[in-house]
């Protein structure tokens, strides 16, 4: 009944060659939450997951960037709308990325059917690669990957972003009215003083026509990333071997995958035993023990203080990996990216677990299958009792059913 539920989701938030995460809170296309769903329908319709990819790169920005929102059509029920970003690329988007999961969801779409998919793979290919090359050539510190909008990372009020947070003034804001918060309950949601900040910081970027060079002079939000370096790092292997499928020089890629590596160690965080993140400008770690450290397996690379560090959360939840461990004072087991678990960030780190051959990875899937089975296909949930929060029937929570945790998926 799951699958049919799941496939039901996706084909209800389907908009015609994209998916919106879900009706009313989130009304257009969002950039990971697209390539997620690109793999749930790659389980049933293999030409609607390519045309879902398309479709995001359809919006490419000239300077390679794919944006995070693409504002395919108006909506005045979110807020900040396209006129508020001022976005530069040929379809009305927002100024800023997402994690660039694209190119690991395409190699999945592409397994299911190689001969099917290599001309679209090899059409979409160097899009890719000039999207991976604006993040090497805007977004490194050191060669992990910075986040220039908490909105960036994906992981919108992660307590990451907090010192940077407080060192923005947001002096001009100006007022304006959230939509989100009539959605749902605004418990669960970022606050007014994240909000005013992250305002502040897209009123900033479009006031420099989101030119990357002006930008990164006095910065006030830098901050090295887990969720970004990880992810970036495992999407550049995955185009590696597409483009070695394809025939084409990975040169740069190769060059590009032993950067980030040797710049996820810079993430280290010694008193934390764990991947952290870093605000570049103010020098602190943020000292969270979130499920973006643990993404490390998702990118190939393993420690055993992270082995460590997955046994003391996993030991404290029910659900899988919570955005925030349960006994960090900040913890909230239902305000977005503070404390609760979400079915794609278990996916990937579970891929990675069992790709690195350890056993966790199993009992992690079987974990978010029995929350979903339990509790539906809700945004987010409580790590703690599996309580659903956030927006329902979620795309990208559909997608992780159908592409790996369903009991009927084969080869995930």
């Amino acid at each position: 009944m799951r699958d049919e539920q799941a496939r039901a989701i996706l084909k209800r938030n389907d908009r015609g060659g994209y998916t919106i995460p879900t009706s009313g809170l989130y009304p257009y296309q969002w950039n990971w939450d697209s390539a997620f769903a690109a793999v749930g329908f790659a389980a049933f319709d293999i030409d609607r997951a390519w045309a879902e990819i398309e479709t995001l790169f359809s919006g490419q920005w000239n300077n390679g960037m794919v944006p995070h929102i693409l504002f395919h059509v108006p909506d005045d029920g979110y807020f900040p709308n396209h006129d508020v970003w001022q976005g530069t690329g040929p379809i009305p988007s927002s100024g800023i990325s997402q994690p660039p999961v694209a190119a690991t969801m395409a190699r999945m779409v592409l397994d299911k059917d190689p001969e099917a998919g290599r001309a679209r793979m090899a059409a979409l290919y160097p899009r890719m690669v000039a999207w991976h090359r604006w993040f090497m050539d805007w977004r490194l510190d050191q060669g992990a990957v910075c986040v220039t909008h908490p909105w960036e990372a994906g992981r919108d009020n992660a307590p990451d972003w907090d010192a940077a947070m407080a060192a923005i003034t947001p002096d001009g804001v100006g007022d304006y009215t959230r939509r989100d918060t009539s959605h749902v309950d605004s418990s669960m949601r970022p606050t007014k003083y994240d909000y005013d900040r992250y305002i502040w910081l897209v009123q900033r970027g479009a006031r420099l026509g989101w030119d990357e060079a002006a930008m990164l002079q006095d910065t006030p939000f830098r901050v090295a990333d887990p969720t970004m370096t990880f992810i970036l790092l495992r999407a550049t292997r995955d185009l590696i071997a597409l483009g070695q499928m394809l025939s084409k020089d990975v040169g740069d890629l190769e060059n590009w995958a032993t950067e980030l590596e040797a710049g996820a160690q810079t993430l280290w965080n010694t008193q934390l035993g764990c991947y952290d993140s870093r605000d570049v400008v103010g020098g602190s770690w943020s000292v969270s023990i979130s499920n973006a450290s643990f993404l490390c397996w998702y990118a190939g690379l393993d420690a055993p203080d992270m082995r460590t560090r997955l046994a003391e959360v996993l030991a404290l939840t029910k659900f899988g990996v919570p955005s925030l461990s349960p006994d960090d004072a900040r913890f909230d087991g239902k305000r977005y990216w503070r404390g609760p678990v979400w079915g794609m960030m278990n996916m990937m780190i579970g891929m990675g677990l069992t790709e690195m051959g350890l056993p966790q990875g199993d009992a992690l899937k079987r974990s978010t299958a029995d929350l979903i089975a339990t509790h539906g296909f809700a945004e987010y949930f409580d790590p703690r009792d599996g309580s659903p929060a956030g927006g329902g029937t979620f795309t990208w929570t559909a997608a992780v059913w159908l592409a790996w945790a369903s009991p009927n998926t084969q080869g995930a």
